[in-house]
């Protein structure tokens, strides 16, 4: 492995990650901005909490679009105009004059997001190979997963530090310099790589449509429904119409695949042996993840009185625990890694309960900051160890619809964590039952999903029968017959002509 290679290498992930980073960490950002938001900018409660919605919403319904984009005009060129859009979009949020300009902003925000985020993974997959690709997606992982509990750290620190008096405006201005130091490195690294014209396929307009739809339904009485009072039944309503929509939507892209049109999202990678239950760990995990923080957040601000940027801090452990067991993983062997992903789910489940037991009466640094960090590690054994298999089994050729599955999956289960766990933790709350009545019942929760999610980790790492590959284009992956010596190169095997 030559040194040039080395250093495209690593200047490609810096590209890749940091752009995951600023839209993983924008949700928290703005989350823990919201105190300073609504005491500056006047509006309704409704345009108050689109604010904070408006960029999960568009980035849920735009983000499988974004995906097939990026296989349509080249995953680096889309990525690098979300990049920019992402940035400007943050200047406007920054900059706005009142709440509805702030709305429209982040509904920016989230629109640039979905052209961006799902590049990450589908290039990661395309342009590195064996062990390279192993520690990329490990990398790749701790970002995504530790994203939001960053964001809070650093909301609450720009909003404490209050910068030129401008206090919420530098939780989205932050982005504006990151962003212009990032695109020409990012169009300089992107168009280093060898190219080739991006596949010139359709795109399914009613494909797009149906989805948006279902996404919608599916997403907006649960991001907006407790926050504006919304009846209780909305909730268990909308997931059904929108399991129904989406639902709806595969029967109609498995049609239009078999009548030889180019479907929005290729269904036809689930079929490759444990991607389904593969995706449903993940997602289970991810999820379980999203409530945790969320309920922890809320017992360590409004139970514990610990300001936002202390809270952010008290989670630092996990996200040293996630770290260090993310960059063991692939330098594990291989009967170790097919392990992880069935382990992980039960010890983090164990913390889950530990954490809730030990916290009843307050916080015991030391215990709950090695539970964290046991946590982080189990979090990370869960989550990347899949990733990295989905990767390695479905075709480069498939890239794009991964990522998009990967994305909204994961986006998906964040959404019904909090809901779910999240929302029993507030009923019990408001119910003023004692501490540990309040954090028993989403904890036990929480590790009986876990528990599920090993299950599907084990059906996945253990298809029952591998059968033939799925109908499709000819997989070009050929990382599993390379030669020993060069299994950490960089090579570009559905290249996109970035320049």
């Amino acid at each position: 492995m030559t040194e040039s290679t080395t250093d495209r290498r690593a200047a490609l992930l810096v590209v890749l990650l940091t752009g995951q980073a600023m839209a993983s960490m924008d949700t928290s950002i703005a989350a823990v901005a919201a105190p300073a938001i609504r005491a500056d900018v006047a509006g309704p409660p409704a345009v108050q909490q689109l604010v904070l919605a408006g960029y999960t919403l568009t980035f849920a319904v735009l983000v499988v679009t974004g995906a097939r984009l990026g296989a349509r005009h080249g995953y680096g060129r889309v990525f690098l105009l979300g990049l920019a859009g992402f940035s400007l979009a943050s200047m406007a949020c920054g900059l706005a004059p009142g709440p509805v300009a702030l709305v429209l902003a982040r509904v920016g925000q989230g629109a640039a997001a979905a052209l961006m985020v799902p590049q990450v993974l589908s290039l990661i997959q395309s342009c590195f190979t064996g062990a390279a690709r192993a520690r990329a997606i490990g990398a790749y992982s701790m970002v995504l997963a530790l994203g939001v509990a960053a964001g809070q750290v650093a909301g609450g620190l720009l909003v404490t530090l209050d910068l030129g008096g401008l206090t919420w405006r530098t939780a989205f201005l932050v982005n504006v310099p990151v962003g212009a130091l990032l695109l020409p490195l990012g169009r300089r690294v992107l168009a280093a790589l060898p190219g080739a014209p991006p596949r010139r396929e359709g795109l399914d307009l009613p494909g797009v449509l149906l989805l948006s739809a279902a996404m919608l339904i599916l997403v907006l009485p649960l991001v907006l429904g407790r926050d504006l009072g919304w009846p209780g039944w909305t909730m268990p309503a909308a997931v059904a119409a929108g399991a129904v929509g989406l639902r709806l939507f595969l029967g109609y892209e498995g049609r239009r695949v078999r009548r030889g049109a180019d479907p929005l999202l290729d269904v036809a990678v689930l079929r490759h042996p444990g991607v389904p239950a593969g995706l449903l760990a993940c997602c289970v995990v991810m999820g379980c993840y999203a409530g945790f923080l969320f309920v922890l957040t809320l017992r360590l601000q409004d139970g514990l009185r610990f300001t936002a940027l202390a809270a952010g801090l008290a989670f630092l452990p996990y996200a040293s625990g996630f770290a260090l067991c993310g960059l063991t993983v692939p330098r594990l062997p291989d009967r170790v890694r097919g392990v992880l992903p069935v382990v992980g789910p039960v010890v983090l489940a164990a913390v889950v309960v530990g954490l809730a037991w030990v916290s009843r009466a307050g916080w015991p640094w030391l215990l709950g900051s090695a539970l964290l960090l046991a946590g982080g590690a189990a979090h990370a054994a869960s989550f990347s160890p899949l990733v990295s298999r989905l990767a390695g089994v479905v075709p480069v050729t498939s890239a794009a619809a991964l990522s998009a599955l990967v994305s909204t999956g994961t986006l998906l289960a964040a959404v019904l964590g909090v809901t779910a766990i999240g929302g029993l933790h507030l009923a019990l709350t408001a119910a003023a039952h004692p501490p540990l009545v309040v954090a028993l019942p989403p904890a036990a929760l929480t590790a009986a999903l876990l528990l599920l999610g090993a299950l599907a980790a084990h059906r996945a790492t253990h298809p029952a029968r591998p059968g033939p590959p799925p109908p499709g284009p000819v997989d070009r992956d050929m990382s599993s017959a390379a030669p020993a010596g060069r299994r950490d190169d960089l090579t570009v095997r559905r290249p996109d002509a970035f320049a």
